[in-house]
Parts: structure tokens; C-alpha cells; sequence
């Protein structure tokens, strides 16, 4: 098959590949192994040599690392630095000991494919030691988890086995020198690492910087892209020389570029070069796997995926209880982290290259790394059930962080409850004490609900994106739900619950731009905020005021802005205080929800006449949470929630024809 034609076949079968595991809602990376597999030379046989596209897939590599080292910052790990430097190193180090140390055993037990050295053990316990960034995180994200404490403690442990891939890379290639010239080998590989290293790492930040100035201002996004390949490979080819990883120079490469200003711009070039050629190097992993091995030695491959995912999560389990997890939370993170990891398959094939592991051992691994990976999603999805299952004192815990809640709201109807209490809760939750409106925070910091407790405001732990909490929170009591935090799939949990559960209670949310608007009001919320749109807003009028457009209609064109993109607050910022003296000034906004016997129910809106009240209706949501059109055609039906503007006296009117008739 020509170079081309090969190619073309690893394009088709990435793409057809991710689009099936897209379509299942599982990691993109699953569908690379899998495609791989397929046309390896152990199933289809269109792709015979792996070895033709092993040099791209080590750019994939190559570009992995450095997308590593850019992220890799210094103050992030000082706020992590328990889960990190704790749970992280803890599970690294033991869970290497403990499958080297059964390694081992295995070898003088078993012997035949069994037989090794401690070298080929240790390379095989740092491979199995790591989990998979790429699919815990996605999955974790989507559930809303990454602020859970369980949630906390894999982010953790993840980052610190990034980092441990360093050693490790320079570590497994002096493994694979003759036993004679083993400790001199590991001896001079350190030395060389640490020279180069600290080398790039006190100089080389000042050089970068500079180098990197230099390019932008030529203002050409086409140099700058061809710089960035230069230094990622470069870098890389200079570790290589040095005889230590490509992997490694890369690395560097990103924790030099972090410490600019441009690593955001950075991050965004090189992110299609770093998905398009890992994408090849999963694909050339699944290559080599020939399936034949799942039927051949069944045992074999499931004992290695078996022993090692239940070992691995018995011993995180263990580690997590003792730097102070709650059982629940351990046994939740040894789930999530129990599987193989990206790393591992590059840590592998490392120590296939140097001849540490034998051909009829590679196969049975390279199976069992695969199958735990696609075990994953299942496991996650099914973690609630199992903690649930195993741990009692999980549900008893639970039960108490819910009662703790249902305690400070037992007495309290008409509040409003706050998903999240950061920096957008706190000023909502000021406001809201100003106009003497009693409210609920939840939130997941621990630190941050200890001080806001002690400063007398009523914030609890909680999970908001929870039924229960947000039950225990009193949702059917309450006037209306923010969520102020930027998480989408948490607050489609939000939006879920109440439509469900308290359809008459509306729901404002935050989000970062208006690309999820849509969804997010098909999902039911009343209103959208996006922060870019207000941000915008704010700039336009301060640049407008500026350059001499008069107040009076820098405040009427951001007003018509915010009338043509906010329904609810239509024609209300007229920039003065709605207790000033005009009557328009006067117009509030009430929210009235429609009980089964109210006389309005059956009645169009155009047969009330609450216009002629001096009434707007600005929004109808029914009882399952579809906004519709007030029109003055449309039936009103139980369970619908309206949003009337006018002043209090004929508001009050309106209430009492919708409600008594």
C-alpha cells in the first residue's frame, strides 16, 4: 500500500472511529485504540507494518508532553499541594511497590513468561501505577464532579502522575542497559537529566521570554506557529541527543513557555498538532494489539485486568482514608482512578523498545490496559451504586450534609436558593441582604462555607446539581434559583430538578457566552446571562461615553441591548432607582403560578385582559418547563408560572383575577 493510501486509511478510520465513540458519549481516545485494532495487521490487515506511522505517533507523543508542561503551574500546585504531593505521591509510589513486588513474586513462583528482572518489574509497575487523564476528566466534567471532594482527590493524584512521567522517562531507558552497566547507566542518565534540566530551567525561562517577544512582533500567526514546532521539537531533539526521551525535552519545552504571557496563545496553536498526532499514536497502539490473545489466553488477559484495576482501587481506597477521606469519597476515587492510563501505553511501548518486555507478555497487557479503559465509563456511571452498596456510613454521611441543609431552611419560604457561592454568589447574596430577601447558598469549598458560616451568612456544603440538596435546600418553597456558577452540565442538573420537582420555581443562570443560550432555555431557565454579552456591554458604553457620545444615549442604546437580548427585564434599565418618582419608574416584576381550581385555568390571556390593568405579561413558562409566547391566544393551563411587570396596585389586581377570579 503506498504512503499516501496509508494515510487515507488512518483518516477514514480515525474519523469513523471518534464519530462512533462521539455518538456513544465515550472519549475519543477509545475510538483511536479501536480503530487501530481494526485495521492492524491481527484483524483487517490493511494497515500490515504498526512500525510505518510509529514515527508520527511519537510526535503525538512529543506534543502530549508539552501540552503537560504547559500546564503545568506553580501556583495551581500549591493549592493542591495536599491531594498532589499527598494522596498523588502517596498512590504512585505504593501502588509501584506493590505490583513490583508481585511482579516478582509471579517471576519465581510462575517462571516461563513470567521471568523477569526487577528492571522489566519496575518498568511494568510505573506503567501500570498511572490512570487516564482523558477519560476521567471528560467523564468528571460531565457529571459536574470536578469540585467534589472525591473530585478533588482524582485531580490530585492525576496531576502528580503527570509529573511522575518525567522520571519515569528517564528512568525505563537506562533500565534496558546490560546488568554490568546498570548503576552507572541510571547514574549518568540522573546527572545528564538534571544538568539539562536545570540548565534549561534557570536560563531558559529569560531566553524564552525574549525569543518569544521577538516573534510576536513581527505579527505573523504563520511564524509564530513554525517558532512553536521549532522549540517543541527542537527541545525534543536535543533530550534525545542527550540520549534521554523525546518526551522529555518536550515537557520542558511547555514549562518554559508556561511561564510567559503567551501559554494561552500557545496552548490554543498547538492543540490541533497535539490531538491529530496522539490521535496516531492511539492508533498505532491498537496496531499492535492482536486480538487473538482475548480468545487464546482469556485467563490470562482478564487475571491482568482484573487483579490490577481491583489492587489499584483497593490501594487508593486505603491511601485516601488515610490522609483523611471519608470512606465514601476514598472508595469513589479509587473507582475513578483504577483503570490504565495514556501514559501507561507510552511508558509500555518505552520499555518494549528497550527490550525489557518480552512479545508474549506485551499482547496480554496491552488487552487488559485496553479493556480497563473501556471499563471506566461504566464504572464511574455506576461509582454511586457501588459506594452506596459497600458503605453505609456513605448514606448515613449523605444524610446528614442533607439534614444539615433541610435545618437552616425548615422555617424559611420565598428565598431564593444559590447554586455556588463564589465571587458571583457573594455580591448576589449582599444584594439580596440589602433588600432584606432571605436565601440559601450551596456550595462544595469547604474552606470557602466554613468562613461564610462564621461571618453569620447562610451557606451550607452541598452539591447543588443534587436532587436532595437541593430539596433539603426547600426548592418547592422557593421564589426562584440562581445558578452563578460557569458549569453547564451542573446546571442542566439544576434546571432538570426543578423542572421536575418545582416547575413554578424560576431559574436564572450564568454562563461564561451565549453558545449554550438555547439549550440551556430549552432545558427550562427562565433567564441566561452570559458574562461576555454584559462584559461587552459595559466596554461598549464606557468607549462610547469616551470619545463624546452623549450619557443620555449611551444609556438608551445599552437599554435597547439589553430589551432586544434580556425577555424578562425588557424596558426595565432606565438607569434610575425604581423608588424614584415617575410611574413608570414604579414597575415591578411578580411571579404567579396557577393552582389546579384557579378560575384563569382554561381562559386565554386575551380574555383576562390584564393589559387593560396596566399588566405586561413578559414570560409564561408550563408546568414542565417550556417557555411559550404570552400571546393573547394561548390557554392557560394548571401548574403554568407567568411573569407579570407593572406598578404593585395592579399587579396585585392581576394576582387576584389569575388566582380567585
Amino acid at each position: 500500500m503506498s504512503s499516501l493510501a496509508l494515510t487515507l486509511l488512518y483518516l477514514l478510520s480515525a474519523v469513523l472511529g471518534v464519530a462512533l465513540f462521539r455518538s456513544l458519549k465515550l472519549p475519543p481516545m477509545l475510538g483511536y485504540l479501536t480503530a487501530g485494532v481494526l485495521i492492524g495487521p491481527y484483524a483487517l490487515g490493511f494497515a500490515r507494518n504498526p512500525e510505518s506511522a510509529r514515527h508520527l505517533g511519537e510526535f503525538g507523543v512529543v506534543f502530549l508532553m508539552f501540552a503537560i508542561g504547559l500546564e503545568f503551574s506553580l501556583p495551581k500546585l500549591r493549592a493542591m499541594r495536599r491531594q498532589v504531593f499527598g494522596l498523588g505521591l502517596l498512590q504512585v509510589l505504593t501502588t509501584m511497590l506493590v505490583m513490583m513486588a508481585l511482579l516478582l513474586l509471579l517471576s519465581r513462583l510462575r517462571g516461563g513468561v513470567w521471568d523477569m528482572g526487577w528492571q522489566t518489574a519496575l518498568a511494568l509497575a510505573g506503567t501500570l501505577a498511572m490512570s487516564s487523564t482523558a477519560i476521567v476528566v471528560k467523564l468528571m466534567v460531565e457529571r459536574a464532579e470536578l469540585e467534589s471532594a472525591h473530585g478533588r482527590n482524582v485531580m490530585g493524584v492525576l496531576l502528580f502522575q503527570d509529573l511522575a512521567v518525567v522520571p519515569l522517562l528517564v528512568l525505563i531507558p537506562a533500565l534496558g542497559a546490560a546488568p554490568e552497566d546498570l548503576v552507572s547507566s541510571l547514574a549518568w542518565a540522573l546527572l545528564k537529566a538534571t544538568l539539562l534540566v536545570g540548565l534549561l530551567l534557570t536560563g531558559g525561562q529569560r531566553v524564552m521570554r525574549w525569543w518569544l517577544t521577538l516573534v510576536a512582533r513581527r505579527k505573523s500567526d504563520e511564524l509564530f506557529m513554525l517558532n512553536l514546532l521549532l522549540i517543541t521539537l527542537g527541545l525534543a531533539w536535543l533530550t534525545d541527543l542527550a540520549g534521554l526521551s523525546l518526551a522529555l525535552g518536550a515537557f520542558i519545552a511547555g514549562v518554559l513557555v508556561s511561564e510567559t504571557e503567551y501559554r494561552h496563545q500557545v496552548g490554543t496553536d498547538i492543540r490541533p498538532f497535539h490531538d491529530v498526532l496522539l490521535g496516531l499514536f492511539f492508533i498505532t497502539i491498537g496496531m499492535m494489539l492482536d486480538w487473538h490473545v482475548l480468545v487464546d489466553q482469556a485467563v490470562l488477559v482478564l487475571a491482568l485486568f482484573i487483579v490490577p484495576l481491583v489492587l489499584k482501587a483497593a490501594l487508593i481506597l486505603l491511601l485516601a482514608r488515610g490522609v483523611g477521606s471519608s470512606t465514601g469519597v476514598a472508595l469513589r476515587t479509587g473507582l475513578y482512578l483504577a483503570q490504565a492510563g495514556e501514559f501507561g501505553f507510552v511508558l509500555l511501548s518505552l520499555a518494549q523498545d528497550q527490550g525489557l518486555v518480552r512479545p508474549a507478555l506485551m499482547n496480554p497487557i496491552l488487552a487488559a490496559m485496553v479493556l480497563s479503559m473501556l471499563a471506566t465509563p461504566f464504572l464511574i456511571m455506576y461509582s454511586n451504586r457501588i459506594v452506596m452498596r459497600l458503605v453505609a456510613s456513605d448514606w448515613l454521611q449523605q444524610s446528614l450534609q442533607v439534614t444539615a441543609i433541610a435545618r437552616q431552611t425548615i422555617n424559611t419560604s420565598g428565598h431564593v436558593v444559590i447554586c455556588g457561592f463564589g465571587r458571583c454568589g457573594q455580591n448576589l447574596a449582599r444584594m439580596l441582604e440589602r433588600e432584606r430577601i432571605p436565601y440559601i447558598a450551596l456550595d462544595l469549598d469547604p474552606d470557602r462555607v466554613r468562613q461564610a458560616a462564621a461571618a453569620g451568612q447562610s451557606v451550607v456544603y452541598g452539591d447543588a446539581s443534587r436532587l436532595q440538596a437541593l430539596t433539603a435546600a426547600g426548592l418547592a418553597r422557593a421564589s426562584a434559583v440562581v445558578v452563578t456558577y460557569v458549569d453547564i452540565p451542573s446546571a442542566l442538573k439544576v434546571l432538570a430538578h426543578t423542572r421536575a420537582h418545582a416547575p413554578q420555581v424560576p431559574v436564572v443562570v450564568r454562563t461564561q457566552d451565549d453558545l449554550q443560550l438555547d439549550k440551556l432555555r430549552d432545558a427550562g431557565a427562565t433567564e441566561v446571562v452570559p458574562e461576555t454579552i454584559e462584559g461587552s456591554l459595559m466596554l461598549a458604553s464606557h468607549a462610547l461615553a469616551l470619545v463624546g457620545v452623549p450619557l443620555r444615549r449611551v444609556l438608551r442604546l445599552v437599554q435597547e441591548q439589553r430589551d432586544a437580548r434580556y425577555q424578562l427585564l425588557r424596558g426595565y434599565f432606565h438607569g434610575a432607582d425604581d423608588d424614584g418618582g415617575s410611574e413608570r419608574e414604579q414597575e415591578r416584576l411578580t411571579t404567579v403560578s396557577l393552582p389546579p381550581q384557579a378560575p384563569s385555568v382554561g381562559r386565554t390571556l386575551g380574555a383576562l385582559a390584564l393589559h387593560a390593568m396596566g399588566v405586561e405579561v413578559v414570560n409564561l413558562r408550563r408546568s414542565q418547563g417550556r417557555m411559550v409566547e404570552a400571546a393573547d391566544d394561548v390557554v392557560l393551563a394548571e401548574g403554568d408560572t407567568l411573569v407579570l411587570s407593572g406598578q404593585p396596585a395592579a399587579l396585585a389586581l392581576a394576582e387576584d383575577k389569575l388566582l380567585r377570579g
